[in-house]
């Protein structure tokens, strides 16, 4: 996954596996050119997903966060998922 911000570049978020919600290792690049560049070949095209929502997961493609982010008591390896409005435990 290719996450691009305003501020900090470009990161590329590596995967384990096709089925796997959470990044091992991540890349960072100035431009997506670049990004594109060093991954040329090794990409079978790409899919644009929306910014993650504040305080999720960048390297998630669903809407998850730590759980306790948003009270700024960061619960480490726990996590919850915004379902129906609603956020509720999740566990990948």
């Amino acid at each position: 996954m290719l996450h691009e911000t305003r501020r900090e570049g470009v990161f590329a978020y590596l995967y384990t596996g096709p089925e796997a919600l959470f990044c091992s290792f991540d890349c960072h690049y100035s431009t997506l050119e670049d990004a594109l560049e060093d991954w040329a070949g090794e990409v079978e095209g790409l899919t644009e997903l929306g910014d993650p929502l504040p305080g999720c997961q960048h390297d998630c493609p669903l809407p998850v966060r730590v759980k306790g982010r948003d009270r700024g008591a960061s619960q480490w390896g726990q996590y919850e998922i915004l379902e129906n409005g609603e956020w509720k435990d999740f566990t990948p």
